[in-house]
């Protein structure tokens, strides 16, 4: 499919960062898998090849480009690469934006260059173990003492938690203002008190660094409060509806790429003297998934170059792509037969991979109660 909305340096960009990929992660990724953990390296690595922060004004060691259409060429193609272990998409795409629009001068000299270079590994901590998509309901607490913040509670499911430096922390400083009690602040690598948990076993993604995160009595200078004192919900919903688009973004490229595996494996694969993709029902199976993935790459190419993504388009780009992945995934794992059960063949990995995209940035459920409020329901 003809992908216009794409420039020549869009496409030079895309091959930059493909060859990034077969140098710098591809050779190790099943070993990122098995230790559940990537390379701090490749985060350096990341940087010097200007794949983070590229978005970041040039002087604070970015390029300066705001065009977001480059973010989606990194995303597509460390979709396509299977290479879930690097969460370059977290940090440029969720966390970038925290950075450069909420943060003062101060903050940007102190924490943009090290962002660019992959000399700072960040994170964003809003799940806790009784609070996840409901982020009105967390329990952690930061009360102002002198010129501190002292920081309590608990995340999980924090993605980039163990190797993370820099960790944007939603708290409740205000327990008696509901949403306008809420407050970002940000924690880094060192700060007493800050404790990191197990690394979590997870279905699959296994390469990226999933974490449990403790705080207890943090002392957390007030110079790190990021944005508005108690206008920390309202800065999340602001950045929700890119993070959604980006999940969006990596789920139909994922399907896909399953997709194409798929059909190139149906016509090689042999079964009672002929190519099994040649069966009517196997070629029906593969004309609805090629159809529904064609809708999908329409819509979510049209949100990547709307002016104005509102909070409902976002919420239906990213519950419709993610479930399009498992239902792609699934039926094409049934067309590889018992090799679609093996973990050496990608479909078996994109199928644990692919799971929890319809749970983060907000269960598919959310994103219907999104919607639905949008049509005054």
């Amino acid at each position: 499919m003809d992908r216009a909305i794409f420039t020549a340096d869009h496409l030079a960009f895309a091959e930059l960062v493909r060859a990034f990929i077969d140098k710098e992660i591809t050779p190790h990724h099943e070993r990122w898998e098995a230790d559940g953990i990537v390379d701090r390296g490749v985060w350096r690595a990341a940087g010097a090849a200007g794949l983070l922060g590229f978005f970041v004004d040039e002087r604070y060691g970015g390029a300066g480009v705001t065009d977001r259409r480059f973010h989606a060429v990194l995303t597509e193609e460390l979709a396509r690469a299977g290479a879930s272990g690097p969460a370059f998409g977290l940090h440029n795409d969720i966390i970038g934006p925290y950075l450069t629009d909420l943060t003062t001068e101060e903050q940007k000299q102190r924490w943009l260059p090290g962002f660019c270079s992959g000399e700072i590994v960040t994170a964003i901590a809003m799940s806790e173990p009784g609070a996840g998509s409901d982020l009105a309901g967390i329990a952690t607490t930061a009360v102002r003492d002198g010129d501190d913040w002292v920081l309590n509670g608990q995340k999980t499911f924090i993605s980039n938690g163990i190797l993370a430096d820099l960790v944007i922390v939603v708290a409740r400083t205000d327990p008696g203002a509901g949403r306008r009690g809420i407050s970002l602040l940000v924690v880094e690598r060192g700060m007493p008190g800050f404790e990191r948990g197990r690394n979590l076993d997870k279905l699959g993604q296994k390469a990226q660094d999933t974490a449990e995160l403790f705080f207890s009595d943090v002392r957390v200078p007030a110079a790190n409060l990021l944005g508005t004192e108690g206008e920390g919900f309202a800065h999340l919903m602001r950045n929700l509806p890119l993070e959604r688009l980006s999940i969006a973004v990596a789920a139909l490229a994922g399907a896909e790429t399953v997709f194409a595996q798929t059909l190139d494996y149906c016509r090689q694969r042999q079964a009672f003297g002929r190519p099994i993709g040649s069966f009517q029902h196997n070629r029906f199976v593969l004309a609805e998934l090629a159809t529904e993935l064609r809708l999908g790459r329409v819509f979510v190419d049209n949100c990547l170059v709307a002016p104005d993504l509102t909070a409902e388009t976002a919420a239906m780009a990213k519950w419709w792509c993610t479930e399009l992945q498992q239902r792609v995934v699934d039926r094409c794992l049934q067309l590889h037969g018992g090799y679609g059960y093996m973990r050496e063949y990608p479909v078996a990995r994109a199928y644990l991979d692919a799971r929890v995209q319809t749970i983060y940035g907000g269960t598919t459920e959310i994103m219907k109660e999104v919607i639905g409020r949008s049509l005054g329901l």
